[in-house]
């Protein structure tokens, strides 16, 4: 059984990355606490030759994107072509677009919409993957969940998704089941925890929340998960970037203590 990979959603520490020289520091820092996997979303508008520059100056390995829908629409070979420069095989979208309006209908357009951007990232030999949050869980008069609707309507050689199971168990679903669920279609995970303060939820560094991620990390292995990724919206205990050391340091711990 392969090791799950461990990593960061750049998304985490993304103040961190709003300029090429920021983003040098950053990966640098990211870099010498022994990580180089890493998941690219909101960085800032960085030229892409400086972002394929500096992953490959960090020996990072891109594992994922998020990448606007309308430049998916419009512009989607030269982001195929961005991506296989900095040797990442997967586009991610973050979250499906306000104007499907998270019914029935509206997913059913946007699986629609997404089917030819999949196939034409398919046919150049990468694959499309959509982030997953609480959203996707509502249920339907039916019983059927939105999500229910996504894996009804998206073809599995060409949808894949990003599963985050810390949204999976803020919606009430076992984060487990729910990876099961995707199995065959998942490239990388999320892992996200969360706690309750004074009756609020807040995010929180891996290890400190609610999510039993030892047992997430044993299934990511069951089912052949190859990469698993810290994300943090936001909450950070200290700053994003010790956030990020701390819990990919309690990763490592899991993975330790599960592999041996």
């Amino acid at each position: 059984m392969d090791r799950v990979k461990l990593g960061i959603q750049s998304y985490t520490c993304r103040d961190y990355m709003q300029t090429a020289e920021d983003m040098d520091k950053a990966l640098a820092y990211i870099a010498d606490f022994g990580c180089h996997v890493i998941q690219l979303s909101g960085i800032g508008p960085i030229e892409q030759s400086d972002v394929t520059r500096l992953v490959k100056k960090y020996d990072m390995d891109v594992c994922v994107t998020h990448k606007d829908f309308g430049r998916m629409r419009t512009d989607i070979d030269k982001l195929i072509d961005e991506h296989i420069d900095m040797d990442c095989d997967c586009i991610g979208l973050g979250c499906m677009p306000s104007e499907y309006s998270r019914d029935e209908a509206g997913v059913r357009r946007f699986a629609a919409d997404v089917a030819p951007i999949a196939s034409r990232i398919r046919e150049r030999g990468l694959h499309f993957a959509y982030h997953t949050h609480d959203f996707e869980f509502i249920k339907l008069e039916d019983g059927r969940t939105l999500l229910d609707v996504m894996l009804e309507t998206t073809d599995p050689d060409t949808f894949w998704f990003t599963p985050d199971a810390g949204w999976a168990q803020i919606a009430g679903c076992d984060p487990n089941e729910f990876l099961r669920k995707l199995k065959g279609r998942i490239k990388v995970a999320h892992f996200k925890d969360y706690c309750f303060e004074n009756g609020k939820r807040r995010f929180i560094e891996i290890g400190k929340g609610l999510v039993d991620y030892k047992k997430v990390y044993e299934t990511c292995e069951e089912i052949g998960v190859p990469y698993a990724v810290f994300e943090q919206d936001c909450d950070w205990s200290q700053d994003a970037l010790t956030s990020c050391r701390e819990s990919f340091a309690e990763m490592k711990k899991i993975a330790a203590e599960v592999d041996g």
